[in-house]
């Protein structure tokens, strides 16, 4: 299975354990002309905090050089010139928000850049730097609990890649090691307060934060069906639950996407809730997309905004710290409750 993720140009290099998990950025088709952007820079973001270990590949992929964002980059097995001997005390997650689309929730992660535009709303010129979010906690344990992130203060945006360094870095040094349970960054923020966090990332920078610069973010939801992002260009995003793209019992979902894939021009975006985007459909072509999804029924959306807004946990048979069936039970707990939000005048209401 790793090997076939590696042929497809994917990897799943640092997707589990103590070290920087996963960069997300927006992908809101209104600010088409700025997503590529925020595209990049979690590309970049990602590649800087990269393991430089080999071991990946040894494990995985026989110590075979490939092709991808995989690549080894350390020619010693167990140099890491970031992490150090002991890799980060919990997992660390980033996210990238363009607002005023908040579909990233980028207040849940450890380390998040909230985009700063100009007057026209057209160019990115910094970020809001937020830092110790995170939306866990364990059950009957009044140590753990849910925190929203912190601001940090602003910074250019050609200064956005070693912030995201230097932040991780006082994580590394000063998170707790001694209990996972209070090892998140959220709990090394309230621990230190957020005086203490910035002289320690600006003393590892060089340079301090400006003030924080003001935004508004209106939403947090994915724009459901046919949106115009720049002149020219369209993009339908489509209900899937769970984000499971599979061929199932009377909904071959997988089957028909492959089939989209091969008469679409433009490219495939997906949602941080899950869901997939149709994205850079030109004005000419909007008619046969949208008659090629009907006939797939890709194109209903007649759900309630509670289905719409509904998530659930991947659960049994995958993870090992499942105790229920939460994705494959979740469509049918909606289907009771839908009777009830109906009943209540409901249905419009993200809930």
């Amino acid at each position: 299975t790793m090997r076939g993720i590696n042929r497809a140009l994917m990897d799943t290099i640092a997707a589990c354990g103590d070290v920087n998990r996963n960069v997300v950025a927006s992908a809101n088709p209104l600010q088409a002309h700025l997503q590529p952007e925020v595209a990049r820079l979690a590309a970049d973001i990602s590649t800087h905090l990269l393991p430089a270990t080999s071991a990946y590949h040894e494990i995985w992929l026989a110590d075979e050089q490939v092709a991808g964002s995989a690549e080894q980059t350390s020619a010693t097995t167990d140099y890491e010139p970031l992490y150090g001997p002991a890799y980060l005390p919990r997992k660390y997650k980033i996210a990238i928000a363009i607002p005023p689309e908040n579909d990233v929730d980028v207040f849940a992660y450890d380390l998040g850049y909230i985009a700063i535009l100009d007057d026209a709303q057209e160019n990115i010129l910094g970020y809001n730097i937020v830092i110790g979010g995170g939306m866990g906690m364990t059950h009957n344990n009044k140590a753990t609990y849910p925190r929203l992130a912190s601001c940090l203060g602003y910074v250019p945006k050609d200064r956005a890649v070693i912030v995201s360094e230097k932040v991780m870095l006082v994580q590394r040094d000063h998170g707790d090691r001694t209990n996972r349970k209070h090892a998140r960054l959220k709990y090394t923020v309230d621990d230190h307060g957020m005086d203490w966090w910035r002289e320690q990332v600006e003393a590892r920078l060089g340079f301090s934060f400006e003030p924080a610069r003001p935004y508004a973010f209106t939403r947090n939801g994915d724009r459901y069906g046919w949106t115009k992002s720049t002149p020219g260009l369209n993009n339908f995003t489509m209900f899937v639950q769970n984000g499971r793209v599979a061929d199932l019992p009377g909904s071959p979902l997988k089957t028909a996407l492959a089939d989209v894939a091969r008469k679409h021009t433009g490219n495939f975006r997906l949602t941080c809730n899950g869901h997939l985007i149709v994205a850079d459909v030109k004005d000419e072509d909007v008619e046969s997309i949208t008659r090629l999804l009907a006939s797939h029924r890709l194109d209903n959306l007649d759900y309630s905004a509670l289905r719409l807004h509904s998530m659930a946990c991947v659960a049994l048979p995958t993870c090992a710290l499942a105790m229920a069936e939460s994705e494959r039970y979740l469509p049918r707990l909606i289907d009771l409750l839908d009777e009830v939000i109906d009943q209540a005048g409901l249905r419009s209401d993200a809930i």
